[in-house]
């Protein structure tokens, strides 16, 4: 499988089945078995969804009568296999304009800004999810997992609100709901939100076995050991061009070494340490294409603090397919001293952001902003 393919997304009047099938018939795809049993679960969702829009169409015009709305799906499984790819062909091929695709760093750093400019409401979050209601019908999530306790409390009630109007979501994850938040801090709390995720959607397990993004391909010289990496890093960075070091995020400044037009180097230590969260990676990843990062060390329970915001890291910058220049105390597959699904997928996003196919990928500056047309 080549996943995310530009070429795969000229997708009109198409539906995932075909989509696929078209894939299938190009040179360059690796047809896959789970991935064509998890396409019929989404064009069995896809034809829903058609059916229900030509539906409240027809009922809006002659009654006050709407059709039910379909339920969703959540797809997890093992990293690399293919999720976020057939979750984007769907996304592509459904003929709404009331649909919206985020990564879920993406999603909860929006639901933390619009919650604080709702706070004059009676209940911001019942606000929030009027909103989002008014405008998708769709919501795609992708990489749904929850670390923190403030997202969980969050999530919980306002995946409930968002099902109750109407809303229907397609989430990828790699892991079950009942691995959600697990032995997180009042996780008793939660228990309702994964009751509520297994009755309004169906889960799918999807586990090929095969990790697309570790496949033999074209290595580039972006992942570099520590030894002269230096010299290295500076001589790639002056193919930009300079501009004074005026990093900026939400929390306040961030110290590069240097900043280009385009680019922004920082040492891990500054990036990854501290109180930076996921608003201050997309913030960057919104107003850069590439990220130099010195002295990555290895991943260890003396500095799981790092490690955790490593991980935000770099699922923000693969999300926008931000050109990541690093250097490493060890090698990328060594990079964590206990494994895990959260390590696994890092590993992997490292491997395929070494490949000349991603590199060759446009700067995505994805908007979070919940907001779209009519359907």
């Amino acid at each position: 499988m080549r996943s995310n393919s530009s070429s795969l997304y000229k997708l009109h009047d198409m539906s995932p089945k075909q989509w696929y099938q078209d894939a299938c018939d190009s040179a360059d795809f690796v047809c896959d078995a789970a991935q064509a049993a998890a396409i019929c679960e989404l064009d069995a969702l896809w034809g829903q969804l058609v059916e229900f829009k030509q539906k409240r169409n027809q009922f809006l015009g002659r009654s006050l009568l709407s059709p039910n709305v379909p339920k969703g799906l959540y797809i997890w499984g093992g990293v690399g296999r293919g999720k976020t790819f057939l979750m984007d062909g769907f996304y592509h091929c459904l003929p709404y304009r009331r649909k919206r695709r985020l990564h879920f760093h993406h999603f909860m750093s929006e639901m933390h800004h619009e919650m604080k400019r709702l706070s004059h409401m009676p209940d911001p979050l019942i606000a929030l999810a009027d909103s989002i209601a008014q405008s998708t019908r769709l919501l795609c999530l992708d990489e749904l997992h929850v670390d923190d306790i403030a997202d969980a409390m969050i999530l919980g009630r306002l995946l409930s609100a968002l099902f109750k109007r109407g809303v229907v979501l397609l989430t990828t994850s790699n892991y079950p709901p009942e691995g959600l938040y697990p032995n997180g801090l009042q996780r008793e709390n939660f228990l309702p939100a994964i009751a509520e995720l297994r009755q309004e959607l169906k889960v799918l397990h999807f586990d090929g076995g095969r990790d697309y993004r570790l496949l033999n391909q074209q290595r580039e010289a972006v992942l570099i050991s520590s030894d002269q990496s230096e010299r290295r890093m500076k001589s790639m960075f002056e193919h930009f061009e300079p501009q004074p070091r005026l990093a900026f995020v939400e929390s306040g400044h961030l110290q590069s070494k240097q900043e280009a037009s385009d680019a922004v180097w920082f040492d891990f230590k500054e990036l990854c340490g501290g109180n930076h969260d996921q608003s201050d990676y997309l913030e960057i990843a919104r107003r850069y294409s590439a990220v130099f990062l010195s002295d990555v060390p290895r991943m260890s329970a003396g500095n799981a603090g790092c490690a955790r915001r490593f991980t935000w890291l770099i699922d923000v910058l693969y999300d926008n397919r931000v050109k990541l220049v690093a250097s490493f105390d060890v090698a990328p597959d060594q990079l964590y001293e206990v494994g895990g699904q959260d390590s696994a997928r890092i590993v992997s996003r490292l491997a395929e952001m070494q490949t000349r196919r991603y590199l060759e990928l446009p700067h995505q500056r994805h908007p979070a902003k919940l907001s779209a047309s009519a359907e």
